[in-house]
């Protein structure tokens, strides 16, 4: 393979929450051979901050909240990153996330960076088909994208999904001039999120989601009722966060969740995988995702899901013959999945057989050392 000089790389996010989490092992075979830059908001966690001093990665931080809509907000975070951007002048620059990406893409193009490499991890609610709410915001939105990734020979756009890359070109927001990748995801370690047999005898149900209308909170907790009202002895368990955010779900609702019945609200949870092992069949009937890292996980760790028909979301399921890992259902429709619920309270045994097939589909198409490569690629960073 041709050495790469070594570069360096700005990345530019919108939370420190995840960073190290969805793609903290990107970030160590970047450092490898380069030097890497993160532009990231306020970091609260020390053991993020100490993992990026070790791995010798320098960290520029602002006050950017990527939920809200504030003009002052994102105005001071835009003078942040160009004063960064000047200071640093990086060969490779890769924002992710909504705001980075828009705001990053058009200052990157202005200071003449050599590759800019924008990911869109996921479109979100405003980009799904029916969506009548937040008009404004949805046609901003759609703008500032236009404007922002016009076509560019520096510019190499990643997708995690083929739907949102399809969906931007029907906009017109991109065109076939442009430089389109598409990667599996953030991809999943695999070495982190291990095989456990999943208990039959007492099925769990189990939603990994922050607390949005879009993620389907609703549908999961209304299916679970039907289940819950046939089958008593069914579980059903709940991680996520409930903060601000312009698709939040309900205080009513909310309210209905943290009574215990029938949903075991757990709240924010650090480390997941003792509950993903504790539970028998993941659940996540998203409205549209990039490819939802809470289903990776689980697939890693041997579990059956059930997830929509969506972009991003259909990609997790193989529908192979004799591979299948779990099942599909129409977005927006409980009963749907309190159906294919039920299949495994009836069917216990396929718990564990479409467990094991979920996770040899992880294998194959997930990996995240299979997806991070193809990242590196695409940047034109030598690794190893």
């Amino acid at each position: 393979m041709k050495t790469i000089p070594p570069k360096k790389i700005l990345i530019v996010c919108d939370s420190s929450k995840t960073l190290l989490e969805f793609r903290g092992r990107l970030i160590e075979k970047m450092q490898e051979d380069n030097q890497v830059f993160i532009f990231t908001p306020e970091i609260t966690q020390e053991s993020v901050r100490n993992r990026l001093q070790q791995l010798g990665v320098i960290v520029h931080e602002n006050k950017l909240n990527g939920s809200n809509v504030s003009i002052l907000s994102d105005f001071k975070f835009i003078f942040s990153l160009y004063q960064v951007i000047k200071s640093v002048k990086p060969d490779v620059f890769f924002p992710y996330t909504l705001k980075p990406v828009v705001y990053g893409t058009l200052l990157a193009k202005f200071c003449k960076i050599k590759r800019i490499v924008p990911m869109l991890t996921g479109l979100g609610y405003n980009f799904t088909d029916g969506n009548r709410s937040n008009k404004i915001v949805v046609s901003i939105t759609k703008l500032l994208l236009k404007f922002s990734l016009r076509s560019n020979p520096n510019l190499n756009i990643i997708f995690h999904n083929k739907d949102d890359a399809q969906k931007l070109m029907d906009l017109n927001v991109i065109s076939l001039k442009h430089k389109i990748h598409i990667v599996n995801g953030s991809g999943v370690d695999l070495s982190h999120y291990t095989y456990a047999k999943p208990d039959i005898n007492k099925v769990t149900f189990l939603m990994i989601s922050r607390l949005i209308n879009a993620k389907g909170i609703n549908e999961y907790f209304e299916a679970a009722r039907i289940i819950k009202s046939k089958y008593p002895q069914a579980e059903f368990k709940l991680i996520g966060d409930y903060d601000k955010n312009i698709d939040s779900i309900s205080k009513e609702l909310f309210q209905k969740i943290t009574s215990g019945k029938p949903i075991q609200y757990l709240g924010h949870v650090v480390d997941v995988r003792s509950v993903i092992a504790n539970s028998s069949v993941v659940v996540l009937p998203s409205y549209r995702e990039g490819v939802p890292r809470s289903i990776l996980e689980s697939m890693a760790m041997g579990r059956a899901v059930i997830t929509c028909d969506s972009a991003g979301c259909k990609e997790t399921v193989n529908q192979e013959s004799g591979k299948e890992n779990g099942f599909l259902i129409p977005v927006k429709d409980p009963s749907a999945l309190a159906s294919k619920m039920e299949y495994f309270m009836l069917n216990k045994e396929e718990i564990v057989n479409y467990g094991i097939a979920g996770l040899n589909f992880a294998k194959e198409k997930f990996d995240v050392n299979l997806v991070n490569n193809d990242m590196l690629k695409i940047m034109n960073i030598n690794f190893s």
